[in-house]
């Protein structure tokens, strides 16, 4: 009878312990801001996020730099997604005005016209060094 209460309490216990596992999506929708100012960081964000073992959808908006993805969560998680984008080069915008900043090495890497942390080349993106220039 000893037995038959233990293992009924194993059991129990085994059950609980499995009810509270956390299920992971296998299609869940993740988005972040990341700076860029080009087709280039376009295509270099996206290709980032994409080789990423897990990551099944990447697009980033040159004009909200909204990164949206589509990922496995049993596979991979943000920190590794957010990990391979700083290894390119490019710096994650988090709340609160704070983010996480790529390497100095990764960011130098990135083609001359991406230096998204030089206001001067911004500005030429945005047409507004071009403008400028004519007003002078």
């Amino acid at each position: 009878m000893k037995k038959f209460i233990l293992a009924i309490g194993v059991l129990m216990i085994g059950f609980t312990a499995q009810s509270q596992e956390v299920k992971k999506d296998k299609n869940a929708k993740v988005s972040m801001k990341v700076d860029g100012i080009c087709g280039m960081c376009k295509k270099r964000i996206e290709t980032a996020a994409l080789k990423t073992v897990g990551v099944k959808f990447a697009i980033w908006s040159v004009e909200t730099h909204q990164l949206n993805l589509i990922m496995d969560e049993r596979k991979t998680n943000v920190s590794k997604v957010q990990e391979n984008i700083l290894k390119v080069g490019h710096d994650i915008l988090l709340e609160n005005d704070k983010k996480l900043v790529a390497k100095n090495e990764a960011y130098n890497s990135v083609h001359p016209c991406c230096k998204y942390r030089d206001e001067e080349i911004v500005l030429d993106h945005e047409g507004g060094l071009k403008k400028q220039k004519k007003k002078n």
